[in-house]
């Protein structure tokens, strides 16, 4: 098995520009205690820092075969442990209202026990029913792409990615963020992929938190370490 710190396989330059940069910062020394810190790993929660540390278990998580087809007020609050508020007026159509009818439609045909790695590009890709999802929660009123990315992430953790500001300074902007992790993380034999969980383990993370939030954490963390002014 490979290092915590370090992922084998073919040269840099054969992969793709998201695999590349994820590589580098996958590979600091400071990662392992980054996701320890951020998951508070040997800390009692009285002393837990990030209130993102609930967000994927908050309530059993957003997936549960009972609730993972429909948006739920547990599933607003967890959003909120990110840093983010879906506006009221939103959030009750969500609750009780057309715009609610129209998201459980389309998650019931999103796949909700796949890891993106595992999945065929066209479940992530434009014009899918997680793009279609997407596009819908971002064109609220006052919710946008940050928020929208958040809250499909706690709908389906295992296969779509959250994605903010800080990580999109991190990483670049590739024209189809789903699509280019999605590449990363089958290249090379599933190197990328492999890896995460392989922090994962080592930090003591638990393993219901998926290698997608793995992956998030590790490069926010150590980004906002670094204090760059990430563009809105």
């Amino acid at each position: 098995m490979a290092s915590a710190t370090t992922a084998p396989g073919v040269s840099d330059e054969a992969l793709s520009p998201l695999g590349q940069r994820l590589r580098v910062l996958l590979s600091s020394e400071r990662v392992v205690g980054d996701l320890r810190g951020y998951f508070g790993i040997g800390m009692p929660p009285s002393k837990a820092t990030f209130t993102g540390n609930r967000f994927e278990h908050l309530a059993g998580g957003g997936d549960r075969p009972e609730i993972a087809d429909r948006i739920t007020a547990e599933n607003l609050v967890a959003v909120q442990t990110l840093s983010v508020t879906v506006p009221a007026p939103v959030a009750l159509d969500i609750l009780e209202g057309p715009l609610g009818t129209r998201l459980s439609g389309l998650l019931h045909a999103i796949p909700r026990d796949i890891n993106m790695v595992d999945a065929d590009a066209d479940v992530v890709a434009d014009g899918s029913p997680a793009d279609h999802a997407w596009h819908l929660l971002r064109d609220q009123p006052d919710v946008g792409w940050v928020i929208a990315g958040k809250l499909l992430a706690r709908k389906r953790p295992r296969l779509l990615p959250v994605y903010d500001r800080v990580v999109r300074c991190a990483v670049g902007r590739p024209s189809s963020f789903w699509l280019a992790l999605h590449t990363a993380l089958r290249e090379d034999d599933a190197a990328l992929h492999r890896q995460l969980l392989e922090l994962r383990q080592v930090a003591g993370v638990p393993e219901t938190v998926s290698a997608l939030r793995v992956c998030d954490v590790a490069v926010w963390m150590g980004h906002r370490a670094e204090g760059h002014a990430c563009p809105r």
